[in-house]
């Protein structure tokens, strides 16, 4: 089997195991790392929370089992199983409504497109 391929089934049922051997509730595993992209299945047993943290500079929430409350300075939502959602560019914190499990997919950096000259700048002649 293709070493790039993972079984999501079976990582959330190995986090959820994890988090309910753990101490603090919860388990993250990041199984994908290439370059700035990131994607890590993250358990949280109900009640249990990833506390207000920064926002990588572009990422997104997808909820394998389960229901979370995702808080922001923007707003709150829930997101139950199935449901996917970007999220805001600002500190927020998750919340595990119940024994939950979600696939956090985050680019850590952005390539900086380049700013166009400001018009009436001199440019090079040949």
């Amino acid at each position: 089997m293709d070493s790039d391929v993972n079984d999501l089934g079976a990582l959330v049922r190995d986090r959820l195991a994890d988090a309910r051997a753990s101490a603090h509730g919860r388990s993250a595993h990041l199984f994908l790392h290439d370059g700035p992209l990131r994607q890590t299945v993250i358990a949280l047993l109900a009640g249990c929370a990833l506390e207000e943290h920064n926002a990588p500079p572009a990422a997104s929430l997808e909820v394998l089992h389960g229901r979370v409350r995702l808080t922001a300075p923007s707003g709150n939502r829930e997101l139950v199983a199935g449901q996917i959602a970007r999220l805001p560019q600002e500190r927020q914190a998750l919340h595990a409504v119940e024994d939950s499990a979600v696939l956090l997919t985050a680019v850590t950096a952005v390539p900086e497109t380049p700013r166009p000259a400001p018009a009436g700048s001199a440019t090079a002649q040949g």
